[in-house]
């Protein structure tokens, strides 16, 4: 049976005091699990991820209610640095590489708090570039100057460089071409397989994600509204018809999804 590593239970978070983002989200991953995050923007994926990897204060967030779990310890009040060396790494939207440093700089960067030998570490750098061949091409090459894929790949590369247990990975098709995202979740899919690696991705990409995730959970409005099986979810009428605007009666616009009395739910 699959070993629970990540328990978030009915958090809820507040940003400046006032504004309340997330209300009573709970949702597991399972050790060597693949679980996506879906929802629109401003449905409160990011602030999910950033609240379990407490990034949250950086932006005068709090978790106010509930509990977060990692391996049966509460994690609520350890640092983002505290949690890296638990194995647990956030790759955050956008990629934010380090523009002036070379893609391999940026990659050793990954590594700064291991205490490990130089050859451990290298073979760590040879690894991140057997998933990632274009790296290795491209490794004297300033990550600033690189494409929006090459920098999707550096920031997951970095993340493997800590080796992770778990990397929660935030909007990694944005802004990319869809051979480019088909290709990023063909590599998230063989670190799971290969390297055991558990993911907790959020993506608005939703019927990519969940051709590779295991499970998924929808969020509206702060909430978790629908929960399930990745492939049960991608065959949801309901799912097709928000994220597609897709029916068996045809293509129509979520604004007039939205006001189908049978779906009340997700605006509750």
């Amino acid at each position: 049976m699959s070993t629970t590593m990540l328990t978030v239970n009915g958090i809820e978070v507040i940003y400046n005091h006032v504004i309340l983002v997330l209300k009573g989200v709970s949702l597991t991953v399972d050790e060597g699990k693949i679980v996506a995050l879906l929802g629109g923007n401003g449905a409160g994926k990011t602030t999910t991820l950033r609240a379990v990897s407490n990034l949250l204060r950086g932006e005068r967030g709090d978790v106010t209610k509930g509990y977060i779990e990692y391996k049966g310890e509460r994690i609520e009040k350890l640092t983002p640095s505290e949690l890296v060396r638990r194995g647990v790494i956030q790759v955050m939207e956008g990629r934010h590489c380090f523009p002036h440093l070379s893609i391999e700089d940026n990659l050793m960067t990954g590594a700064y708090t291991r205490r490990a030998g130089r050859s451990e570490i290298a073979a760590d750098l040879e690894k991140v570039y057997t998933y990632f061949p274009r790296l290795k091409q491209r490794r004297a090459s300033l990550a600033g100057y690189t494409s929006g894929g090459e920098q999707q790949m550096t920031a997951v590369g970095r993340a493997l460089m800590a080796r992770p247990t778990m990397i929660l990975l935030d909007e990694p098709s944005m802004g990319l071409a869809p051979q480019l995202v088909e290709e990023i979740f063909e590599i998230v899919k063989s670190l799971n397989q290969k390297e055991g690696v558990s993911f907790l991705l959020a993506e608005q990409n939703t019927m990519v994600a969940l051709r590779y995730a295991d499970y998924g959970y929808i969020l509206e409005n702060g909430r978790v509204v629908m929960d399930g099986v990745a492939s049960d979810l991608a065959a949801n009428e309901d799912v097709k018809e928000f994220y597609l605007g897709i029916s068996s009666g045809g293509r129509r616009s979520f604004s007039e999804v939205k006001h189908y009395k049978r779906r009340k739910r997700w605006l509750a």
